[in-house]
């Protein structure tokens, strides 16, 4: 290739490359969100005790933050998230009736078993076994720190967890910028 071609062949890209803007608006007013660098959610924490002597069954209630949904024959488990589960009849699929809510801080997911549910309560897989008809609860077995600490909506782990204590939630900062 002639001298002439290739300098008109440079001449053409740093020309090109200097109109070429790489990282938002090159006239200085770059409008690009500052990285986040920290959560926009704040852990809630329960001392270990309190958490492990958390689960009861109470009276149904409203449905708020619906999560997953479990069906075994004729009972409907739906999650309310990092809460527990409500706990419908579900003979009659077209209108199920509430009858409990399970309390279960932390918990995300349920499986059943011959009568047995296994739930994940944040860090922890717990065995409870049910009677629907006279309404007795009781945890047979807790299996602690099998599952990882829960991160935040946004992906953050929690810094600084005090000790004894376990992340069950977590909620919006108020202050946030």
């Amino acid at each position: 290739m002639k001298l002439t071609t290739k300098l008109i062949l440079l001449f053409i890209a740093v020309t090109t490359l200097q109109s070429c803007c790489w990282h938002g608006d090159c006239n200085g007013s770059d409008d690009l969100p500052a990285p986040i660098i920290e959560s926009q959610f704040e852990p809630v924490y329960m001392e270990r005790p309190a958490f492990e002597s958390s689960v009861n069954l109470s009276s149904a209630k409203p449905v708020v933050d619906a999560g997953k949904i479990y069906v075994i024959a004729d009972y409907l488990f739906i999650n309310e998230k990092n809460e527990g589960f409500h706990v419908y009849n579900n003979e009659n699929p077209s209108n199920p009736t509430p009858i409990y809510f399970i309390e279960s801080p932390g918990a995300t997911d349920l499986a059943i078993r011959e009568n047995v549910c296994y739930i994940n309560q944040a860090t922890d897989l717990i065995a409870i076994e049910i009677n629907l008809e006279t309404g007795l609860l009781n945890l047979s077995k807790r299996i602690k720190n099998t599952f990882p600490v829960m991160l935040s909506p946004d992906g953050f782990y929690p810094v600084d967890i005090p000790q004894n204590s376990v992340v069950v939630n977590w909620i919006p900062k108020t202050n946030n910028p």
